[in-house]
């Protein structure tokens, strides 16, 4: 094997391993991540959270931000022995697809907790839980649990997915695209393997969408209620349709390898629209298939932001598979590059950045709602690192732009080596043959002089080369005119869109973990519903006390809402020896601000039938207040203890 070979093999290493670690350091970061918010949030609940009702209520309802789905175990409630109260059919409540709706049987007395999960609008899962008491607060068995009840396995492997899901859509329609702009054949193993990526890819989606809704684990997958459920649900119906498209568009990824444009013009033009045709319905119709099930089919301006999420995948994909198909043909054939080629897919990278470019922006104020989000939310945080990445990615892309121009100069103004000059003998036609010989015999008289038998044999293999040209006055085989100035542009070339592939992938992995991120105007709404709707849990302070009597001790627990400037409400709790809830004649409560003079505020606590509250405390000033309780459990046995509460 020659040196030029050997360093085509080495160079041929060197990128393979530069793609796989292209390729894989993007999924570290995306199963590093942790589990993803979901764009609906809880607006409001019936019972209230925390509220304490005379009488049971007949159902439970819970209204979101958005529109939500509803799974097979949606709401749970549980009883204060951590039984699981069997409840009535889930539903939507008056036909509003922004609610969820359980029926009740007739509670007894107690504390019970409501645990909820569905599923956002825009495909991503959401989950909380919440209390509520009928005739008094009791103690309870029963755990809150997490708000973001997830899977780290089931969530890591369906993002992983949804990334690999984006990859193959660039390659199958970036290399297509290449193709039949520039002339020049895709790569074969481009296009088809983009198809089997993507196909790969969707039906792992499908598996996984149950385990990923439900927060169930991996194993999940494979069951076939959890399957049916996923597949007439709206995300589940986009992925069978990403399947189907799949299908038809096989038999255009089997042809790859014809699906240039004639590059010398010749072709019926009637067939080439037809094909230009029949690949921009699949294109379209399978980035249809994202923005159905993603942030795009919820919120504001649904139609457009929809419009806007099909031309920026597809501008993604033209850009980062056409990038990805140019640096393969200059790593494989670059004599198979002419320049023309080369200057036609610029323009067409041009076009996909400039739609990048506005669409990007235009999701970016959807998505974000305010410039305060972007650092005080998880998706505006995101985000800049997206923009600094695709700040990277323009910057390569420009100096790609500018080799490319370089290689667009015609051949023929590149200055090519004069070729050398042989005196011959001037004479027709037929005596060119003559004269040939006669100078080959006197080549071998003069080696025979010079270097005996091996000069001989020399000049005799010099007139066997001749004798196999087909026209002595052909021009000697070597590179073509200007081929020597081509060489280095075309390294710098490789160099620059290998970057930017590199750049794209990261941002692709950045993108994919913003459709998982619940969008900072979402966030920010929720967070208004939420303060308009209920007041915000300020404190819950525990104090022992003791007043010295045989069973005269026990705690007070005393929960200030919401602990802040103004007016707050109270709710205290005694607990015996036991760890029940004990009835004591009174309790009183004061606030003192010593710092300030300020106090002591009565809060005037009254009995509210097992508990004492009062919603009246005005506390005026900021600072670190000291709340005294006195608790008497006799008409004399009493005991005050003190601790201090901080007011902001």
């Amino acid at each position: 094997m020659d040196g030029g070979s050997r360093g085509a093999d080495r160079h041929g290493r060197r990128l393979r391993h530069l793609a796989l670690v292209l390729l894989v350091a993007p999924l570290l970061l995306l199963t590093g991540a942790g589990s993803a918010s979901a764009h609906a949030a809880l607006k409001g609940t019936d019972p209230a959270d925390g509220g304490v009702l005379k009488t049971a209520p007949e159902a439970v309802t819970l209204t979101f931000t958005e529109s939500v789905g509803l799974l097979d175990n949606s709401i749970r409630v549980f009883d204060p022995e951590n039984r699981r109260v069997h409840t009535g059919k889930q539903e939507h409540a008056d036909g509003r697809s922004d609610t969820a709706r359980v029926t009740l049987p007739d509670l007894k007395q107690g504390t019970y907790i409501v645990a909820w999960r569905v599923v956002s609008a825009d495909s991503h899962p959401v989950s909380g839980a919440l209390t509520f008491s009928v005739g008094k607060r009791s103690a309870t068995t029963a755990a809150l649990p997490d708000d973001e009840v997830q899977d780290a396995a089931s969530t890591a492997l369906y993002n992983t997915a949804r990334y690999i899901a984006y990859g193959g859509l660039a390659l199958l329609l970036g290399a297509t695209a290449f193709a039949m702009v520039t002339g020049v054949a895709a790569p074969r193993g481009l296009v088809v393997g983009g198809w089997w990526t993507l196909l790969a890819a969707t039906l792992a989606l499908l598996l996984l969408r149950g385990p990923y809704e439900r927060g169930s684990g991996p194993a999940a997958a494979f069951d076939l209620t959890v399957l049916r459920e996923t597949a007439t649900s709206r995300p589940g119906l986009a992925l069978l349709v990403r399947v189907a498209l799949l299908a038809v568009a096989a038999p255009v990824a089997a042809r790859a390898g014809v699906l240039r444009a004639p590059a010398d013009g010749r072709g019926t033009a009637g067939s080439g629209r037809l094909r230009f045709a029949i690949v921009s319905l699949l294109s379209l119709a399978l980035a249809l298939t994202w923005a159905v099930a993603e942030h795009a089919s919820a919120g504001i301006q649904v139609p457009l932001a929809m419009t806007s999420t099909v031309l920026h995948l597809l501008a993604m994909a033209v850009w980062l598979g056409g990038l990805t198909a140019l640096v393969t043909v200059v790593q494989r054939t670059p004599g198979e590059l002419p320049a023309p080629a080369v200057a036609r897919f610029s323009r067409l990278a041009f076009a996909a950045v400039a739609v990048l470019a506005a669409t990007g922006a235009y999701q970016s104020w959807r998505g974000l709602g305010s410039l305060d989000a972007l650092t005080s939310t998880p998706y505006g945080r995101l985000l800049v690192a997206k923009l600094a990445g695709v700040v990277l990615l323009l910057t390569a892309a420009a100096c790609s732009r500018r080799f490319t121009a370089r290689l667009a100069v015609p051949a023929a103004e590149v200055p090519a080596a004069p070729p050398e000059r042989v005196p011959e003998t001037v004479g027709a036609a037929s005596g060119d043959a003559d004269a040939a010989h006669v100078r080959d015999a006197a080549r071998v008289q003069d080696a025979s002089h010079a270097g005996g038998v091996q000069g001989v044999r020399d000049a005799v293999d010099v007139r066997t080369d001749t004798d196999t040209d087909t026209d002595p006055r052909d021009p000697p085989a070597g590179p073509a005119p200007g081929d020597g100035a081509r060489a280095p542009h075309l390294q710098a070339l490789r160099r620059s869109v290998l970057a930017e592939i590199s750049l794209g992938l990261v941002v692709l992995a950045l993108t994919t973990l913003l459709t998982g991120t619940q969008p900072g105007r979402a966030a920010e709404e929720a967070a208004a519903s939420t303060a308009a709707a209920e007041p915000p849990l300020g404190s819950a302070t525990v104090i022992p006390f003791d007043v010295g009597t045989p069973g005269g001790h026990g705690k007070v627990q005393i929960e200030l809402t919401p602990g802040r400037v103004g007016e707050n409400g109270v709710q205290a709790l005694i607990f015996g020896p036991d760890g029940g809830i004990a009835t004591v004649p009174e309790l009183r409560l004061t606030f003192t601000l010593e710092g300030r003079d300020v106090g002591p505020l009565d809060a005037r606590l009254t009995n509210r039938g097992g508990y004492w509250a009062t919603d009246t405390l005005n506390l005026p000033l900021p600072g670190r207040w000291t709340m005294r309780a006195t608790v008497r459990t006799s008409d004399i046995d009493q005991v005050t203890v003190s601790k201090t509460v901080r007011i902001g």
